[in-house]
This record gives C-alpha cells, structure tokens and sequence, in this order.
C-alpha cells in the first residue's frame, strides 16, 4: 500500500507541478496555452537524449528547461499580438508537430520504441527504494516552485499580469509592454512544463511518444478548473483531487464484471460526471475567486 501510495503521489506532484505553468499562463495572464503537454515532450526527451549522449544529468535537465522556455518563446512572438484563439489553435497544433517529430524521427528519439536506461538524480547514492528519493524530491521542486510563483505573482510584475488578464487595452495605456509581457509568461511557464518532463522521465524510466498526447494538457486545464485559475494554492489542491477522482474508480472493478476496455470507458464517464457536478456547484473551483470568472477570459 505504502509503495502505491508513493507511486500516486509522484504522479499527483509532476501533475501539479505541470499545472502551475499553465496557470501562470491563464490563471494570471489569461493566455489560452492548448498545447502545454509539447514543453512536457520538450524537457523529458532534451533531459534523456542528451544524457544519453555523454552530458551529465543535472546539465541535461536545465537544457531541457531552457529548450522548453525558448520554444514557448518561438511560439508566442508570431502569436501573441493576435487574437487569443490564435494562440490555442497554435499551440495546440504545436505540440501535435512535436510529437509527430519525436514519433517519426527514429534516428534520432527510436520513434514508437522510445528511449530508456537513463540516469536518474543521486541514483546510485540512494541505499532505499529510489521512488522514495524520487517522491521526496519531487515535492522538494514543487514547494520550491510554488514559492517562487507565490512571490512573483505578488509583486509589481505579477499585478501587471493580472491587468492584462483583465484588460490589456488598460495595461497598455498605462505604459505597460503587454507584448514583452506575455512572452516572459510563456517562457516561464513553458519552462516549467520542461522541468515536469524531465520529472515524468525520471518516474517512467521510459519515455515515448504516447506520453505526451494532448490529453495530458486537457488533464493540466481540469487540474487549473478544478483547483481554481490565478490560484496557485488550488492547483495544488486540484491535483490532488483529480488523482483521487482518477484512482478511485479504480475500485470499481472490483464490483463491476467489465473488461478493461470496458471499465476504462466507464472510468472516464464517471470521471466526467464527477466533474461536472462539480462545476455545477463550485463553478470557480475549490480555491478560485467567483468575481474573477468571465467570459472574456
């Protein structure tokens, strides 16, 4: 029980972690990022290929969080001075070239085969079950980022943010550089989305393409929508409760006859309706700020 316990806990904290760069780019900003799980890919495969290639471990991961932060840069600059929706149909169909690059280069990623036999941090240090190091230091890094964020978006630059969340037009009135700003936020958050991809590398031990499918961004939004947008707080707390939602239909093969294909299917409809009912009641999220919902956003 103790290791799956430990083994939901890692999940739950990449996860976490991985929403809090998406919620920086809406909850605080509103920039609509459909494409977040593309900088996950980013900073797992940069952080495992070039480890492979020689580079030690901790030079492969903050290549893989650079890499991460300038592509969010590549892709804002010819973005963000249109439309919002612009910037969803973009990234969305970014992280779609991403994977389909690390899905057909096989000189370079093995393709569907995917890549393994990576080092992991401290790992030959470690004298204990490695996901107990692994768990530790993964909320060690999502303690350490909540901080970080919780002073940023507090301070001078963080309130600009939410003014152009709420009217950019007055934001730039006032003097502000909307553009330059927007762009720090993409870069910011698609760093830390590298980051959680190098973690997510760690925990599987093999990655490929099949991670990264646009599912996991939409599991990255129902983590900001359930744990309440522009709260960083809730994230975490919208983490937790979407792994609990997920791991608790677990239990019901063990009272339904299905087969797994069958249970999946019926997992993810109970799953939604959970939601659902949720939103219905608590339309703003657990932690979020009803007054701050709106359809411009």
């Amino acid at each position: 029980m103790i290791e799956y316990l430990v083994a939901i806990g890692l999940i739950t904290g990449i996860f976490a972690i991985f929403a809090l760069g998406l919620n920086l780019e809406w909850g605080f900003t509103g920039l609509i990022n459909f494409g977040h799980v593309g900088f996950l890919a980013i900073g797992a495969y940069t952080t495992v290929l070039l480890n492979q290639g020689g580079f030690p471990l901790w030079i492969s991961m903050a290549a893989g969080v650079v890499l991460a932060g300038f592509f969010g840069m590549l892709v804002g600059i010819p973005t963000l001075k249109l439309k919002a929706d612009y910037l969803a149909i973009v990234t969305i169909g970014f992280s779609e070239i991403v994977r389909l690059i690390l899905l057909n280069e096989d000189w370079l990623t093995r393709g569907p085969m995917g890549l393994h036999g990576f080092d992991r941090p401290f790992e030959a240090l470690i004298p204990f079950d490695y996901n107990y190091f692994l768990f530790l230091f993964t909320f060690v890094s999502l303690a350490v980022i909540y901080i970080l964020l919780e002073q940023l978006v507090h301070s001078p630059w963080g309130r600009v943010l939410k003014s152009i969340r709420e009217d950019e037009d007055v934001a730039s009135a006032l003097g502000k550089n909307v553009f330059s700003y927007k762009i720090q936020v993409l870069i910011l958050g698609s760093a830390i989305a590298g980051f959680a991809g190098a973690l997510l590398a760690f925990n599987l031990q093999y990655i490929n393409p099949r991670n990264f499918i646009p599912m996991e961004t939409f599991y990255a939004w129902i983590i900001v929508v359930l744990g309440g947008s522009g709260n960083n707080k809730g994230i975490i707390v919208g983490a937790f409760m979407l792994q609990f939602f997920y791991s608790g239909t677990r239990l019901l093969q063990d009272f339904i006859m299905f087969d797994s294909t069958q249970m999946a299917s019926l997992r993810i409809m109970i799953i939604g309706l959970l939601l659902v009912v949720f939103m219905m009641y608590k339309p703003q999220g657990l932690l979020g700020k009803k007054e701050e919902l709106g359809l411009g956003r």
